[in-house]
């Protein structure tokens, strides 16, 4: 249930084409439904103005299907990170529109006709330093496509050949915010921060050798940044980087 979905109910009550009884059917699962293993929060999209994601690691297929029908029977978009091969395949058997992003490890269902990611509002960049952080970044950029944000891409652009990034820098200029996503040493944020008046979330990963540490290392370093205008997300956190990404440039796109 969207903003959008409830005035139209309301507005059927007042019209008579809905009784009040079958207006309050409608919303006997508003603000959560009760699947048993899951309260799938249907409130979210009035509160927040997106709904619910469906995290995949730890649940079954079935959950997960569970969890998709509820949220999809209700008019909201469906969106599945970290999914597992079996979980997207069950998705894609039951939803004719599901769309599995391999890459991003990603399942998204439109509640209407997707939009072009051409069509999107304003611009949000995602760059990565090296093709191994490649999947959390395009969890980040299909992220912030699925919620309605131009999204542009540069990867493998790190600080090892800083010729690459200057290469796009004309582009990085247009952005209303820069998702930079790096792991060994983390440098890439605070290069891009100290080139750009854009905002850059800075995304540090877990790729790199036994000194990186899971990628500690590399959220220390983007932590300690002294770069102006950086934020920081959790370790592979694309998913959290593209969501506040659109965010920010939904609001920079406000005219």
């Amino acid at each position: 249930m969207n903003n959008n979905s409830l005035l139209s109910v309301l507005d059927d009550v007042r019209s008579g084409k809905l009784s009040p009884s079958d207006a309050a059917a409608r919303l006997r699962d508003l603000p959560y439904e009760n699947l048993g293993h899951t309260r799938v929060d249907h409130h979210r999209s009035l509160r927040k103005g997106y709904p619910e994601v469906i995290y995949g690691e730890g649940k079954s297929p079935p959950q997960v299907l569970e969890i998709a029908q509820s949220l999809f029977k209700n008019g909201q978009m469906v969106m599945l990170t970290r999914a597992s091969p079996e979980q997207a395949q069950t998705l894609l058997d039951e939803f004719p529109g599901a769309v599995h992003h391999h890459d991003a490890r990603m399942v998204v269902i439109a509640s209407s006709s997707p939009a072009s990611p051409t069509q999107g509002i304003g611009c949000v960049a995602v760059i990565s330093g090296g093709t191994s952080d490649q999947p959390i970044a395009e969890e980040a950029a299909v992220t912030a496509e699925s919620m309605g944000s131009r999204v542009t891409r540069a990867y493998d652009v790190g600080v090892a050949g800083l010729h690459r990034l200057l290469a796009e820098m004309d582009s990085l200029r247009e952005a209303n915010v820069i998702v930079a996503v790096a792991g060994m040493e983390g440098a890439l944020p605070s290069v891009v921060a100290g080139l750009v008046e854009s905002p850059v979330i800075a995304v540090p990963t877990s790729i790199g050798y036994g000194a990186n540490m899971g990628g500690l290392t590399t959220l220390f370093a983007m932590l300690a940044s002294c770069a102006d205008g950086i934020s920081v997300v959790n370790i592979d956190n694309g998913f959290g980087a593209g969501f506040q990404a659109h965010l920010i440039n939904r609001l920079a796109s406000i005219k």
